[in-house]
């Protein structure tokens, strides 16, 4: 696995592979109208491509081919962290999410927070991230609950 930084280039790749992501998603975690509105959003919601664009991220490449990515917008906030489908529970996230921390702190950054999805937000636990709340919000007219999380270093 290839470990570098997102370019401009990567984008179009990185909206296909956040959308297999989320429809990968085992529907007993969340339902196919809840997957549609959430991968819609690669799409529809300009924060998406902040993120890309304006943030700083990080993607892990096997054989070639993008299997994840991650970044962070506005600076000590991790804005997406996403595997494909047949790569996920692989150890992307972890390596990820350790990348992008480890980037915040020589960066000066004390603190970073996220809000994690109910398949996530148990990799930031293990990461010693600490859960501030859980919170209902809603795309497309579908409720989703998510777990604000924050970590001090």
């Amino acid at each position: 696995m290839n470990l570098k930084q997102i370019t401009k280039k990567d984008q179009l790749y990185l909206k296909k592979l956040y959308f297999d992501s989320i429809i990968s998603i085992d529907e007993k975690i969340y339902s196919p109208e809840q997957k549609r509105a959430w991968a819609s959003q690669a799409w529809d919601n300009k924060y998406f491509n902040l993120s890309l664009q304006e943030g700083k991220g990080w993607l892990i490449e096997e054989k070639e081919k993008i299997i994840a990515f991650a970044s962070r917008y506005p600076k000590d906030r991790i804005a997406l962290l996403y595997c494909k489908g047949d790569s996920q529970r692989k150890g992307c996230g972890t390596e990820l999410l350790q990348k992008l921390e480890n980037e915040a702190i020589k960066e000066g950054i004390t603190c970073l927070t996220t809000e994690a999805s109910l398949i996530s937000y148990k990799l930031f636990l293990k990461n010693n991230w600490e859960m501030i709340r859980k919170e209902k919000i809603i795309i497309k007219n579908i409720i989703f609950e998510r777990f604000k999380m924050i970590k001090n270093f």
